[in-house]
């Protein structure tokens, strides 16, 4: 959500935002906040003068009284009843009007970075840089899904029973693998001066709104029937919503912190459930890394956020590149945000493994984060990145790793994760 105060000083620039986002029907969305916001202060000034008047008249009455002039008195007392009358509707009023435009106020995105490139959807982003060579083998290598079979690795039959479409069983060694994974980019995030944090799995809808905006929420998050709790996507939501309302001293910044959690997503949208695979399921586990600072400093954690993801999966020696989301692909509450790709020596192309974002203090005006400084209270900034979101990053270990007898080399770095294996066998011949 952005500051009120910029719409009443520069429409225009508000509204220019709006169309290299390609959202041209919002535009009317923001000469009715103009005109909401013009009633609601309308209505609080006339409810001001009606209190300094209504102070005013009360101490006459105490004088008057004191003189003996009761009659006069009861005058004033009959003109102020009216006066507290006016005054209730006009505090309604303000009410009704504030809630309209917060309402509204919620459904203009952020101010884009000037960098950002512009672009209707995902087919526009534009490639930053690539690391590590791109490589494919001399033999073929199969489907992850049925890689992870030959292991006896998954089981989606048995948990389509359990659960339905878009949910898995890992077993073994692929299962073992997984939590490896996970295991090791919680430490390396650590190494790096993040705070290792478990946070909820489920959050209220005030939570919610103040992270994400409601159409991805619509398509993302799963309600809990009867109470006031959603699931959560990222556990970006529960770190962000743990400083709801709080004024942080800026000394105690910037605060970086890094979260698992298991991530639950509904998946709607023209995407939709991969039935075979593990690419896009209802349930992942996720390592993140959540970033409060300065706004000023706001861009140099994020070009150190992205560089860290990249850095992990180096290390595993997978090779990724980099994509600038264009203007199009950017969420309403994001300033910039670019997309970390593994390699698919499989597919011979690269596919989507994490997401960087700077939100500039849009989740932090939502959900009322401040920080205490000398020259008063001012709002954050919230940046949020994917370690890794495991399975996308076990089928780009299995597809990177996948030998010609169909075992799979364990990555040096998660060899001590496995009880010190260097290589996995199949179970079962492809």
């Amino acid at each position: 959500m952005i500051d009120i105060k910029l719409i009443r000083e520069n429409s225009e620039l508000v509204k220019e935002n709006i169309r290299k986002k390609f959202q041209d029907n919002k535009i009317k969305t923001v000469d009715e906040i103009i005109e909401l916001d013009k009633e609601f202060r309308r209505c609080k000034i006339k409810g001001d003068n009606l209190r300094a008047l209504k102070n005013e008249k009360s101490s006459e009455i105490g004088k008057l009284i004191q003189q003996g002039k009761k009659d006069d008195a009861n005058k004033i007392k009959e003109e102020l009843s009216k006066y507290g009358q006016e005054m209730k509707e006009l505090e309604e009023k303000e009410l009704i009007l504030e809630q309209e435009i917060k309402d509204k106020m919620l459904s203009i995105p952020q101010i884009i970075d000037e960098s950002v490139p512009i672009g209707k959807d995902d087919s526009e982003n534009v490639e930053i840089e690539k690391f590590g060579d791109p490589f494919v083998p001399d033999y073929e290598i199969p489907y992850h899904s049925d890689i992870c079979e030959s292991f006896n690795g998954l089981d989606k039959e048995s948990a389509g029973r359990v659960s339905g479409n878009g949910f898995y069983y890992l077993i073994g060694d692929i299962a073992r693998l997984h939590e490896a994974t996970i295991a090791y980019a919680r430490d390396f995030m650590i190494n790096k001066g993040f705070t290792y944090c478990v946070p909820p799995f489920m959050i209220r809808s005030d939570v919610v709104t103040g992270v994400m905006s409601f159409t991805e929420m619509e398509n993302m998050m799963y309600k809990i029937e009867g109470e006031d709790l959603y699931l959560i996507g990222t556990s970006e939501h529960s770190m962000i919503g743990k400083f709801k309302g709080q004024l942080i001293d800026e000394k105690q910044l910037p605060i970086a912190m890094t979260s698992y959690s298991p991530c639950f997503r509904k998946e709607v949208g023209a995407h939709g459930i991969e039935e075979r695979g593990l690419y896009r399921v209802h349930q992942f586990e996720k390592q993140e890394m959540v970033v409060l600072c300065k706004p000023k400093d706001a861009m140099d954690w994020y070009n150190k956020m992205w560089k860290y993801t990249v850095e992990f999966f180096r290390s595993l020696d997978i090779p990724v590149r980099t994509l600038e989301c264009c203007s199009g692909d950017l969420a309403d509450l994001k300033v910039k945000s670019c997309d970390i790709e593994a390699w698919s020596p499989r597919q011979k192309k690269y596919f989507e493994v994490g997401s960087c974002s700077t939100l500039g203090d849009a989740q932090a005006r939502r959900l009322g984060i401040r920080m205490k400084t000398e020259n008063g209270n001012e709002f954050v900034a919230t940046l949020n990145n994917t370690v890794i979101a495991s399975p996308r990053s076990l089928i780009a270990i299995l597809e990177c790793n996948y030998q010609e007898d169909g075992s799979v080399k364990i990555p040096k770095v998660l060899q001590p994760y496995m009880g010190g294996l260097e290589v996995i066998k199949p179970k079962l011949n492809l």
